[in-house]
């Protein structure tokens, strides 16, 4: 197998999984039986969230055997042959359990630590965007045919569309000012956060999305979608990283702009 093949059925068979995964969360949604329990950060957690990324684990291991995985919900598997999966079965799952379509499945491929394949897929607003390294960023909307995504050209914070997940995540990590001055700065902000955020960045929909808290599993599919869209995922640093803590997507004409801004305001 080349490269480009390995990327290729791996971006085929995430698309494939991330289908079957929204199917079985939309069984749940909007169920007023549900249960839902907090982890040990206070953040929610549901059979939804567990039982989507079981079922991607079983898939992924019947394919990919070699393959690692490291997910929300059951931690890290080893692997042998430098892939990795990572996993977010439900991201925004805060939006889940009251019933806001906002939230959507998360799958990243890295090899040897570099983001190769990304899938975000909005179930209850039957979207999807997925890319692969060198195969273009695709956007799909029901059962329309996927078109090519791009992020918007827009080149002055003054002119752009700011999303953020939350104030109050940026007061909680002491990060306050930046977020208060990227808002003095863009022409609109609004507060469609959490995968949806990056996902209207790389479909050309928003401009920039910034946060002060990202997992792996939070920001690994993002950076081949917004880099295959044109875009950057980004670290505050400025690196293309999903394991620093923190993130942002952006066009590129804007990179700069943000990134100067960023960093002048951070703790």
């Amino acid at each position: 197998m080349t490269q480009d093949s390995d990327i290729s059925d791996r971006m085929t068979f995430a698309v494939d999984i991330a289908r079957q995964a929204g199917e079985l969360i939309m069984r749940y949604y909007q169920n007023p039986e549900l249960a839902i329990e907090l982890k040990a950060d206070a953040s929610p957690v549901t059979v939804a969230d567990r039982e989507a990324e079981r079922l991607m684990r079983e898939r992924i291991n019947e394919t990919f055997p070699d393959d690692a995985i490291l997910g929300e919900e059951f931690g890290e598997q080893a692997g042998t042959n430098g892939w990795r999966w990572i996993l977010d079965p439900v991201d925004g799952t805060k939006s889940f359990v009251h019933g806001v379509p906002l939230f959507g499945t998360l799958i990243g491929v890295e090899k040897n630590g570099r983001a190769e394949v990304g899938v975000c897929r909005m179930p209850a607003l039957k979207e999807m965007a997925y890319a692969g390294s060198g195969l273009g960023c695709w956007w799909q909307q029901g059962d329309a045919d996927p078109v090519e995504a791009h992020v918007t050209t827009v080149d002055k914070l003054s002119d752009a569309l700011l999303c953020y997940t939350s104030h109050g995540y940026f007061a909680a990590s002491g990060e306050a000012a930046v977020i208060e001055a990227l808002r003095d700065g863009c022409r609109i902000s609004r507060g469609w956060g959490d995968c949806y955020g990056h996902l209207l960045v790389a479909t050309g929909r928003a401009d920039v999305i910034v946060e002060p808290e990202l997992h792996p599993w939070d920001a690994a599919a993002l950076i081949p979608l917004v880099r295959e869209a044109g875009g950057h995922f980004l670290d505050w640093t400025g690196r293309e990283s999903f394991e620093t803590g923190n993130g942002m997507s952006i066009n590129n004409a804007l990179r700069d702009e943000v990134l100067t801004l960023v960093q002048s305001n951070k703790s």
